[in-house]
């Protein structure tokens, strides 16, 4: 299998991309997952299974405007409820997506942020965020909001924290994990496949994985709207390309 991606890579990517890719193709080969390239987006795409569960592995073109250029994301379906939002993503992002959304707002564009701005960035201002002494040892790296409180302090409390805490995010890799409509999802810039980078985030996204099946399994609290006041109005979901 190799020797014939080889030969494709060489023919269709430039050299440098293409020897990434080889090693990204070797990675999946390693932990028998699948690989294959996606054209249209000039990116490729690895799916793989975490005991019953599957998930996808997807690196492209960004589809958050919060990410620039090529981005890494992974997926996987949750058993929650539908209603259940959540977002996790390091400080320097959440500083930038809350200026972007407030500059939006002043400017009298409301419809614009209402239809055309990514839901993570809505629920910065929707929903309640964790205080420092909720967010405990992540409280200097990491910010955290959901419409169900109680649910993303159980989901942060324990190895899922570790993760993180082991993870120092920087201003250059914007990362958000977030939980909507019954799917996990972690995004991050990634310029250039790196296997040994996205080793560790598989590693972090498996993590999130387990621990909201265990939040889940056990968490008995109804989901509810949230009681905090929202300047937006709701709005679906975009799906991405790739994810439907």
């Amino acid at each position: 299998m190799l020797d014939s991606l080889k030969k494709w890579f060489d023919t269709v990517a430039g050299a440098p991309r293409a020897g990434a890719w080889r090693d990204m193709a070797r990675w999946a080969e390693d932990g028998n997952f699948a690989f294959r390239h996606v054209r249209e987006a000039n990116g490729f795409v690895i799916d793989g299974r975490m005991g019953p569960t599957a998930w996808r592995l997807e690196w492209g073109p960004s589809q958050r405007v919060y990410v620039r250029g090529q981005e890494l994301r992974l997926r996987a379906d949750l058993h929650v409820p539908l209603e259940l939002q959540a977002l996790v993503l390091n400080r320097e992002l959440q500083e930038m997506m809350e200026k972007d959304v407030f500059d939006q707002y002043v400017e009298d564009v409301q419809t614009r942020v209402d239809t055309q701005t990514p839901p993570e960035m809505r629920w910065l201002v929707m929903y309640p965020k964790l205080g420092g002494h909720e967010m405990k040892v992540l409280r200097e790296h990491w910010a955290a909001v959901s419409n169900l409180k109680p649910w993303l302090e159980r989901w942060l409390d324990g190895p899922l924290a570790a993760a993180l805490r082991a993870h120092v995010p920087s201003e250059a890799a914007p990362l958000a994990l977030m939980v909507s409509r019954g799917r996990l999802i972690l995004r991050t810039a990634m310029p250039e496949p790196d296997a040994t980078a996205v080793g560790r985030y598989l590693a972090m996204f498996q993590t999130a994985l387990r621990e909201a099946q265990s939040v889940a399994s056990d968490f008995s609290d109804p989901v509810s709207p949230s009681t905090q006041p929202s300047l937006f109005a709701p709005s679906a979901m975009p799906c991405d390309a790739t994810a439907h």
